[in-house]
Formats: C-alpha cells, sequence, structure tokens
C-alpha cells in the first residue's frame, strides 16, 4: 500500500515523519508544533498558498484562548475545536496521508493532534490570484464585463451569482494523478438529461491523463473519436455564456488553473451566436448572424476558389480582371498553387510571431509585416497583387467567429491543395465531404448540426435568425429536443 493511501497514525511523531516523507520534504511545507493544554498538536501548511492572515484569526488565537485549566483528552480537544472554537467556512476532516497532503497543498491548514488518527483541515486559502476582469476572447457592446479567472470556487460563485436556483448542482471532483487538480461539473437539476450527466460523469473520472494544467487537456476526452476538425465542445471565458448553456440542458465544466469553461454538448450554429445578439434588436442580429456565415464561407474557400478558377477555368473571370490576373501570374516566378501557399504560410508565420512576442515589441510584427506583404514581394515579383488581396480578405473574415478560426485555417490550405491540383471538381467533391462530415457528427446522441440537419422547425426560431423575446419567452428551450427527448418541469428524465 502507497503511502498516501494508508490512515494516519494516533502518534504526532509519526504522522510528522510520514506527511514529509509523502510530501518529499518540500521546502514550502511548513510545520508548527505546541501544546492546548496537555495535549501536543501540530499546524501543517504550505507556505503561500495560505493566509498568514486569515490563520492567525481563525486558528492561533483562537488556540490560545482554549486555556489550560481544563486537562482535554485527544477526542474531547478535537470535538471543541471543530465545533466551537474553530469556525470557518471550509473545514473537513482527513483520515489519509493522501487526503491531508491534498487539503495542504489546496491552502487548507491541517491541525495534528497527538494520540488521534484524524486531522481537522480548515480553510483558510490565499494564494495569489488574478482579480475578475473582462474577458478578452469573447468582448461584447453591451452586456457583464466580468469573465472567468483561474481559481476555480471564484469561477463557481460568478455562475451562481447568475443563477440562484437550488437547483444548480456544482459536483466537485479531482484529476489527475499528479496534478490532482479540481474539475467541478456543473449541471441543472431537472433540465439536464440524467443519462447525459452520468456519461460525462464517467469520461471525467476515466481520463487517463496524470497531469491536467488547462481544460484543453481533457476536451479531446470528452468529443467523439475521429472528429479533428469541428470541435464538439464548447470553451467560453464569460459566466453569462456558460449559465444559459446550463439552463438550455447543457453540461458545463470548470477546470481550476484555466479562465475558460466548457459546455457540451456544442452545435455548430453557435458558433454563430454572440452575446450582443441577444440585446440588440432582432432584426440587426439577424443581418449580422447571416453576415458571420458569408464570412466563414469566404474565409475558407475564397483562396482555393482563386486558384481552381485561375488555373482551370480562367474563362469565368471579367474580361477585365482576366488581363489584370495573367499579367500578375506572368511576373512572378511560382506557380498560382505555390504562391497562394507561400503567402498564407507567411501570413500565419506572422499570426502567430504576433500572438507569441512580448506585446510592447508587438508592433514591430505588424510593421514589418505590412512592408513585407504589403510593398515589397509585390514589388520585387515575389507575388501578384491578387493574392495579398486575398490573404487580406481571408484574414479578415476568419476573425468574425474567433471560435472557428483553428478550423477555418486548416480547411484553408486543404481548399488551396485540392483546388490547384483538382479545379473546381475538387472544390465541390470537398465542400461535399465536409457537410457530410459535419451532419455524419453528433455527442451524446445529438446532432453536431441541429436544427438544420435534422431539421427542427421549433428549434429555428433562435438559430439562423433570432426571434423576438416575446416570442422566446413562450416557451423554454432545451438541448434534448434535439434528440426526441424533451423535459419539462419534474420530468423523471432530468435530475
Amino acid at each position: 500500500m502507497e503511502l498516501k493511501e494508508k490512515n494516519l497514525s494516533s502518534s504526532l511523531e509519526e504522522n510528522v515523519i510520514n506527511l514529509r516523507t509523502a510530501m518529499s520534504d518540500s521546502a514550502d511545507l511548513t510545520v508548527k508544533q505546541g501544546r492546548v493544554g496537555q495535549v501536543r498538536i501540530a499546524i501543517v501548511f504550505c507556505e503561500g498558498m495560505a493566509s498568514t492572515g486569515t490563520m492567525a484569526d481563525l486558528i492561533f488565537r483562537p488556540l490560545n484562548g482554549v486555556g489550560n485549566e481544563k486537562a482535554f483528552s485527544p477526542g474531547e480537544l478535537f470535538d471543541t475545536l471543530s465545533r466551537d472554537v474553530i469556525i470557518a467556512a471550509e473545514q473537513k476532516q482527513s483520515q489519509t496521508y493522501g487526503e491531508l497532503c491534498h487539503d495542504i497543498m489546496s491552502g487548507f491548514t491541517s491541525i495534528l493532534i497527538d494520540g488521534l488518527e484524524k486531522a481537522l483541515s480548515v480553510g483558510v486559502q490565499g494564494y495569489a490570484a488574478r482579480s475578475v476582469q473582462e474577458p478578452v476572447t469573447h468582448s461584447n457592446v453591451r452586456g457583464s464585463r466580468d469573465g472567468f479567472i483561474e481559481v476555480i470556487r471564484t469561477n463557481i460563485s460568478l455562475v451562481r451569482r447568475r443563477m440562484k436556483s437550488p437547483n444548480l448542482v456544482f459536483k466537485m471532483m479531482q484529476l489527475g494523478e499528479m496534478s490532482d487538480t479540481d474539475v467541478c461539473m456543473c449541471y441543472i437539476k431537472g433540465v439536464a438529461d440524467k443519462k447525459l450527466v452520468k456519461a460525462v460523469e464517467e469520461k471525467l473520472k476515466s481520463v487517463p491523463l496524470n497531469m491536467i494544467l488547462e481544460c484543453g487537456y481533457i476536451q479531446p476526452f470528452l468529443e467523439s473519436p475521429g472528429d479533428a476538425v469541428f470541435s464538439e465542445i464548447g470553451t467560453t471565458e464569460r459566466p453569462d455564456v456558460f449559465t444559459s448553456k446550463l439552463y438550455e440542458g447543457k453540461i458545463g465544466i470548470l477546470v481550476d488553473g484555466t479562465p475558460f469553461g466548457l459546455y457540451l454538448p456544442k452545435l455548430f450554429m453557435e458558433n454563430f451566436s454572440a452575446v450582443d445578439d441577444y440585446t440588440g434588436r432582432p432584426a440587426f442580429a439577424a443581418m449580422i448572424r447571416l453576415i458571420r456565415y458569408a464570412a466563414i464561407i469566404i474565409a475558407t474557400v475564397t483562396s482555393g476558389l482563386y486558384v481552381a478558377l485561375a488555373n482551370f477555368n480562367p474563362e469565368l473571370f471579367p474580361e477585365s480582371l482576366l488581363l489584370n490576373l495573367a499579367t500578375s501570374i506572368q511576373v512572378t516566378p511560382y506557380s498560382l498553387l505555390a504562391e497562394c501557399l507561400i503567402i498564407h504560410v507567411f501570413y500565419e508565420v506572422m499570426r502567430e510571431a504576433g500572438l507569441r512576442i512580448p506585446s510592447n515589441i508587438g508592433h514591430a510584427v505588424s510593421i514589418v509585416g505590412g512592408l513585407v506583404i504589403g510593398d515589397i514581394v509585390v514589388s520585387a515579383g515575389l507575388v501578384g497583387a491578387p493574392i495579398v488581396l486575398i490573404v487580406a480578405v481571408t484574414a479578415i473574415t476568419g476573425f468574425v467567429v474567433p471560435d472557428l478560426y483553428d478550423s477555418i485555417a486548416v480547411l484553408r490550405m486543404i481548399y488551396i491543395i485540392v483546388g490547384g491540383i483538382w479545379g473546381l471538381f475538387g472544390i465541390t467533391v470537398l465542400s461535399a465531404l465536409i457537410i457530410f462530415k459535419l451532419c455524419s457528427q453528433e455527442n451524446y446522441g445529438v446532432p453536431h448540426t441541429a436544427p438544420l440537419a435534422p431539421f427542427s422547425l421549433s428549434s429555428m426560431r433562435d438559430f439562423v435568425l433570432r426571434r423576438s423575446w416575446r416570442t422566446l419567452a413562450k416557451r423554454d428551450y432545451h438541448v434534448q429536443e434535439l434528440k426526441g427527448v424533451t423535459i419539462t418541469k419534474g420530468d423523471e428524465k432530468g435530475i
């Protein structure tokens, strides 16, 4: 049996020695020994994880006030401390060395009592954390300005503040044998499907990773195997979006150490919705959504379509434009396919450099990139001006839906290669394969392209076009409707 699985001993010296051994005598492990009455105790905590001010108010001062006038037995002292002396929001008992180590490394301060085979752990967390700030990846015009941070308890409170329902359930678990990361599964009792909750919980507990530092570590284990292009798991930095997904009957997952929350199952249509769609006028929201659909098609297909037309069907261009295209192609040393690939790869290199470079010198990338792509490469005759225009158009439209940018970047390269080799025939076949793949995807029984395929008229009220709140308020929408399961209040299918 490993040391972490062993129960605590009744000997204080043995517990301290085994605790140091279990934590490899780490430098941040602090052990303070003393006496309360005639009973020897040890206070253990991790330096930097516990607040010394809170520890003094909740632990040291109450212990000093217990007094020596009464001779406590170890059990009586434990009961007195846990029930009458120490009053804290988080307080629990540790029975094994593994539980004790986890509590200490989570910011708890534990009290070991000589002659007792258990420890009293008090929550006095005080580790450094970033304050709640405006989301970076999902900005908005109207709506809240607070976003998730790296502390899971704070993220839970941001969700609870928006839904003060007793049916909102947070189920905490620890994943990762080495990291022992706190992971919280969130759902609404009576709304989330019982089978869905059970399936997600089983998948989370079976994640075979030793180290979990970000929600992206566990995301592949929640998706269907083989779906490498479009993700079936949604990510958001906004508590209001996260809460709205829970209300739709979905499962939310929060991971300690990351400012993003996961929700599932995710529909493909949800990529084109934004918070401002629900705060503005329905007509404007509908127009913007249609623009987003068009932007994604332009960002994905335009480069490959240009290469296919220029190589195989140049007669489809207007005559005035065709002459300009022919001139630009003749003066460049590379084939149109190689030219398009080179300029797109160079753009991705610049984007990656601008993303990773320190912010105080980040402007250098934009200046150099603008000069190189915008002027020098065209003037030197390395690439044609039409390619530069296409890169600019696809780059701008690709950021209209940021959640799909990774998929768009990969598909864009594939479209360029297919269009340069097989022309319009290859573009058509590839588009059909992508549509077939999208329509065949499903996650936990919910089709990824629902409610468009399979078509559901009642669920279309808030996907392609957004109806007014007067219409949306007449009936609640739940994701179970898309797989033929309708959840109502008090239904036995909800939990």
